[in-house]
Parts: structure tokens; sequence; C-alpha cells
């Protein structure tokens, strides 16, 4: 009885720790690694643990991957998670979960599940019909992209688009994939705030550890929590995808001199000017400044009021996409 109680009130707590997410999980069936991304409108402070959204995240390396979001509660997951043990297949996983949830409400769960089937790969994905709209789900062969409580489905058409169409590595194409969700109101929680949410995560492992294990936790208000993990992620790992030195975007903008002292001249190239913003952001992933560039082609800033050191730009260009880069402050 006293083991009945405890396991009911875990799962009524529970259920208050992630309840909007977008997420991303995958398999490289070449390099036999798993990998798993996302982030949410909640953060560590709001769930009260130390790792943010990063708590839907199950990886199992050399095997596969389970998110576990929307009304997320840990017996669920940890029911997947013996499912996966198992050798259960992501359909059978999922299909399970609906049967045996534990508060007997799975239209209010969504899942991800995504892992190795002998050379191939297999992924299977489960929104529930009283998820908070927009909430749906994108499946591929070796992925499975997530969410709900979204700006709408462009945000995981930006994200499948973005990780299919990127080069390198799993963790490359994850952090890619990643930014394909850095608009703000991604998750329509955080319209408010203007960023796209407020706790972040990517993690890889190869057939036996995690390799790559980063968290942004919570922040300061204004904070880009995809952009803070970037920097996180360029780190530890090398690749083309995001904020880097050097974007194909750079044909459409020029941001000069860099370094600089003072005055910064920010000039748009050939790409439209209506609707296009400006924004700086420090090494900690914090927003220092935004700007419009109000129907002109250029723009400027001074920077001698901000502390000496790395910046990263980011340019919203309408019908482009983004514009960024690093520039550095002396």
């Amino acid at each position: 009885m006293k083991k009945f109680l405890f396991i009911l009130l875990l799962a009524l707590f529970s259920t208050l720790s992630a309840q909007d997410t977008f997420s991303i999980c995958a398999v490289d069936t070449a390099t036999g690694e798993v990998g798993s991304a996302g982030a949410s409108c909640i953060d560590a402070i709001q769930i009260g643990n130390a790792i943010g959204c990063a708590l839907i995240s199950d990886v199992h390396p050399g095997v596969g991957v389970i998110h576990s979001q929307a009304y997320y509660i840990t017996p669920n997951q940890l029911y997947a998670q013996s499912l996966m043990n198992l050798g259960l297949s992501p359909q059978q996983i999922i299909d399970s979960l609906q049967v045996n949830d534990a508060q007997n409400n799975p239209a209010i769960r969504q899942y991800g599940v995504v892992k190795f089937n002998g050379p191939s790969s297999v992924a299977a994905a489960y929104t529930g019909s009283s998820c908070s709209s927009y909430a749906n789900h994108i499946v591929g062969p070796n992925y499975a992209i997530q969410g709900n409580i979204l700006l709408g489905p462009q945000i995981l058409d930006s994200m499948e688009a973005r990780f299919l169409n990127t080069q390198g590595d799993l963790a490359c194409k994850l952090m890619a994939a990643m930014q394909g969700a850095n608009v703000p109101g991604a998750d329509t929680r955080c319209i408010s705030s203007g960023n796209s949410s407020l706790s972040s995560f990517l993690r890889v492992a190869n057939s036996t550890v995690l390799t790559i294990d980063l968290v942004v936790p919570n922040g300061a208000w204004g904070f880009e929590p995809i952009d803070s993990l970037q920097i996180l992620f360029n780190n530890v790992h090398t690749c083309i995808t995001g904020l880097n030195d050097k974007s194909p975007d750079d044909l459409f903008s020029s941001v000069f001199p860099n370094p600089a002292t003072d005055l910064v001249q920010v000039q748009l190239l050939n790409s439209p000017t209506e609707g296009s913003v400006f924004e700086l952001y420090d090494i900690q992933g914090m927003r220092v400044l935004v700007n419009s560039f109000q129907m002109k082609k250029q723009m400027s800033f001074d920077c001698s009021n901000l502390a000496a050191g790395i910046y990263y730009y980011h340019i919203l260009l309408p019908e482009k996409g983004n514009s960024v880069g690093k520039i550095v402050i002396h």
C-alpha cells in the first residue's frame, strides 16, 4: 500500500515537470551514434531540477533514444526505458505506452522513439489528441521530431530541413535542427520574453557512452537557450552550423569594422529590408542588443559600452533566413 501511494504521488508530482517542448531524436547507422536534442519554455527553476527540459531525454548508447514530453510523468518514461531494454521496436514501445499510461490519459502525452534495427534504423512518434496546439510530429527513417504548444508547423518543418540538409556528423545535424527552431515564440509560451524557449539540451552517444552532453538549464530574462547551446557546442565540437565565424548568409550582410572599438556598421547587401532585425549576443548567450533596420539597408551601433570579448550577431532576414557570425570587441 505504501509503495502504491509513493508511485501515485510521484506520478502526480512529475506531471508538473515538462508540459511544452520541441525536440529531435536520431541515430546514425554509419557511425553507430545516437543523439537527442530539444528545448522548452520551461526551465530548471520551474521544474526544480538541475538539467531543465533535458529530463525528457533517455539516451541508450548503441541502441536508441526515447523522448517523453507534453505532460511528462516519470513513471511513463521509466516504463518506456524498460521496453527499450527489452528490445521492443519504437512503434511497439509507443503502442504499449498508450495502453499502459500511468494515469490512464495517453491523449496528453507526446513521444518520439528511434533505434537501430540491425544495419538500418527505425523510428516512430506519437502526439496525443489533447496535446496543446500546435502539436504534431515528423518521422523519418532515422529520426523523430516532435513538438507541442508551437508557433506552427513551420517549426518542425524547419528542424527537419536543417537536419537533412546539413553536412557533417550526427552532432552537427542535431545542432542545425535546433537552430531551425531558433525563432521568438517557437514555443509560444516564450513569445512575451522574445526567445524560442527557456532551456535546451543536446546529447550524443557512441556505442557505449555519452560523448556530448550539453545542457542549458536556465538563464536571465531575454537570453536565447539555443544560441547558448550553440556556444557550448562550438567549444566541444567542430562543424559548419548555426553561430560560426562564417556563414553562407554572409553574402546577404556585412558587419564592419571587425574587431571593433566603438561604432559598428551593419549593412544589408542583396536582402529584403522590411522586418530585418539585428541582434547581438555575448559569449553566455545573453542578448545584449537588438535593433531594427527600419526599411534601411544600413544601421550602426556603439559598442564602446560593452565589455571586451567575443560576441555573436544574428540578423533576421525575411525571405532569406538568418545571417549569423562573430564579432570581436576590444
